[in-house]
């Protein structure tokens, strides 16, 4: 008998194990792009769209992190498939190099799976141990296929905001005229623009707790000058009442006076309102903590 015979013919029995289920998917799997290839390519386009539109378009940006999320679950879910998989491989080696099947059955039936797989179904000792482990791997196919179905509906709707604002091109970039273009000046490193409007908010509004705008290396508004965020609370915090109502007023007069002193977008209790977009206050997915998801502070960009 050949030395690999044994190995062979053990990993032949996993890949059985291992149910139809999986190796019918994987062949129409490896057709179509992975959710991260997808997301991959959509980020440039979001990057490109984002450049063009001078800053983040905050709608595209909450999508976007919505499907990196999705993604990122997808490859979670599908490295503790392979592990499982792995183990129940190795296991199978491991329990046939053992002679705890019946050998000498298993070995007369050559390399054909078929048959290995109905010897196996009648073998008593397949059950115990080896059955949690399928019962594992079928759990996680299936967490995995539901992973994979949300994720492709997040990469869907990037793939239709993008759509949606490249054919708003023209309306954004007559927007866009309208307020110009400017770059920071004087030593605060602000824009001329996001220093009168800091002036404005700063006037009507105490700041008990402070504020920051420039960002040193921040790719986004912060980095260029164009943002700030107005502290309600002592970082991280959650903003008492009154904190909490003046945030309010400050976030709807950055509304009501947007057209007149260039205010691009606001950002305020995990909502934000992008006037490039024109549709509103909209809700902004979890981004993980009080400050991240904008309860503490109110974050305003200018054109």
């Amino acid at each position: 008998m050949r030395a690999g015979r044994p190995a062979a013919l053990a990993l032949a029995l996993a890949a059985v194990l291992l149910s139809p289920t999986l190796a019918g998917a994987s062949a129409a799997q490896r057709a179509k792009p992975t959710p991260q290839a997808e997301l991959d390519k959509l980020t440039k386009q979001a990057a490109s769209l984002n450049k063009r539109y001078r800053g983040q378009v905050q709608s595209l940006e909450d999508v976007r992190v919505q499907a990196k999320k999705a993604t990122d679950r997808v490859a979670k879910v599908q490295r503790t498939l392979r592990a499982a998989e792995r183990e129940v491989t190795t296991y199978a080696q491991t329990t046939y190099m053992g002679g705890t099947l019946d050998s000498a059955r298993l070995l007369g039936l050559g390399t054909d799976t078929g048959s290995v797989l109905g010897t196996a179904a009648t073998m008593s000792h397949l059950a115990g141990e080896r059955a949690r482990k399928l019962e594992q791997i079928r759990l996680l196919v299936e967490e995995s296929e539901k992973a994979k179905k949300e994720a492709d509906g997040k990469i869907e709707e990037l793939k239709d905001e993008i759509a949606t604002l490249k054919s708003k091109r023209r309306d954004i970039e007559k927007l866009l005229a309208k307020y110009g273009f400017q770059t920071p000046g004087g030593t605060d490193g602000l824009t001329s623009r996001m220093v009168s409007v800091r002036n404005l908010v700063l006037g009507s509004y105490p700041m008990p707790y402070g504020y920051g705008c420039l960002r040193p290396g921040d790719p986004g508004d912060h980095g260029s000058g164009r943002a700030c965020d107005f502290m309600l609370s002592a970082g991280g915090r959650m903003p008492g009442a009154v904190d909490m109502e003046r945030g309010d007023a400050l976030a709807q007069w950055a509304i009501d006076n947007g057209a007149r002193v260039g205010v691009m977008y606001i950002i305020w209790k995990q909502r934000y309102y992008d006037v490039r977009t024109g549709t509103g206050w909209r809700p902004m997915s979890d981004r993980g903590g009080i400050t991240a998801n904008h309860w503490d502070h109110v974050h305003v960009s200018v054109f």
